[in-house]
């Protein structure tokens, strides 16, 4: 069968530094990436806003370079990894199976839909994604593996909601809106054909400026324990999460995590109110209460890096075989662990 002059070179990503006009959602996807622990982004908005192209971008930029798909049919076994007992007993040798979590350490997993996935499922993975450690159960027997990722998951509002309490352990939260400004949207069809037409050529032309984030990024990996709140900055962090109308914490730890997140990302020496400010919106949108007044918006200036990239234009379509590489890793293979009993819990019995 010939080839489509439009057919996409699949070893090729669409570059994270062509993704002008996402202004916010780079850099909240940066955040996360700076710090996994965050919590993830979660991502809403209609079809064909980039969601996912985003995602592999980002991907690109990590040094595995891999994402992982978790798909909406996939069961708990398959995305925590199950342990096989029956060897156990056969051979006394206990074999655990990873899942999507383990194939996603220290990559990306893109959860497309997440809405629609059951309640227990998003549960389980976000608690992996705050702690970095996947704990695996069965008969009285423990396994647990390092599980460090980004996580990004997406929406479409109008195919319905996720549960607050389901909301608040997500980190982030940016939403997109389609575009309307017609040079805007003549500007990311043409891109789009550019990539499709010559992927490679593409890739390269934006090369310089991906290896600057990539570098970047490593580099506020590496200075992000060194930045520590001051009481200043803490007393912010509560006066907005208070005005907010939050439940619980985990919009004031979201908030001081992704602001000492952006200042290693921007080099500062120290997490200032103004980085507070930056992110509360995108901390506590999902989480504010019914009264709360809106969020302060989220004032993202275009860093450094990203100045490299100015004049580029973003991808507009959703994933398909322009996304480049990643996907659904399945299961990988079996792996002998060593067996941890799991402490009996005593029943709990009325007193007579």
């Amino acid at each position: 069968m010939n080839s489509s002059p439009l057919d996409v070179d699949a070893r090729h990503d669409y570059p994270f530094s062509a993704l002008v006009g996402l202004d916010a959602l780079r850099q909240f996807l940066l955040l996360a990436a700076v710090d996994p622990g965050l919590g993830g982004v979660l991502v809403s908005g209609p079809r064909g806003t980039a969601k996912s192209t985003s995602a592999r971008a980002l991907a690109a930029l990590l040094p595995e370079g891999r994402m992982i798909s978790l798909p909406l049919g996939a069961t708990e076994e398959r995305l925590i990894g199950s342990l096989d007992i029956e060897a156990m007993l056969r051979d006394g040798e206990l074999r655990f199976a990873p899942g999507l979590l383990a194939a996603a350490h220290h990559g990306v997993l893109y959860v497309d839909e997440v809405n629609l996935l059951p309640d227990g499922l998003v549960d389980a993975l976000l608690d992996v994604a705050a702690s970095g450690i996947n704990t695996v159960e069965r008969e009285g027997i423990s396994h647990s593996h390092p599980a460090r990722f980004v996580l990004i998951g997406t929406m479409n509002p109008e195919e319905g909601e996720l549960r607050p309490q389901l909301l608040d352990r997500f980190g982030l939260m940016v939403e997109l809106e389609n575009c309307h400004e017609p040079a805007l949207r003549q500007a990311m069809v043409r891109a789009r054909l550019d990539f499709e037409a010559d992927p490679a050529g593409f890739s390269a032309a934006h090369a310089s400026a991906d290896e600057a984030l990539r570098q970047r990024l490593r580099g506020a990996r590496q200075a992000l324990a060194g930045l520590t709140f001051s009481d200043a900055v803490h007393a912010r962090v509560s006066q907005l999460a208070i005005e907010a109308g939050v439940d619980g914490v985990r919009a004031d730890l979201a908030m001081l995590r992704a602001a000492r997140a952006l200042a290693a990302w921007e080099q500062a020496d120290a997490i200032e109110l103004e980085h507070v400010d930056r992110v509360a919106s995108a901390c506590l949108r999902h989480r504010a209460g019914p009264q709360a007044p809106e969020p302060r918006p989220a004032a993202m200036p275009p860093s450094s890096a990203d100045d490299a990239a100015k004049g580029r234009t973003q991808a507009p379509g959703e994933g398909g075989p322009a996304a480049g590489r990643g996907g659904d890793a399945g299961y990988l293979p079996p792996e002998p662990v060593g067996i941890t009993p799991v402490k009996p819990v005593r029943p709990w019995l009325p007193k007579t």
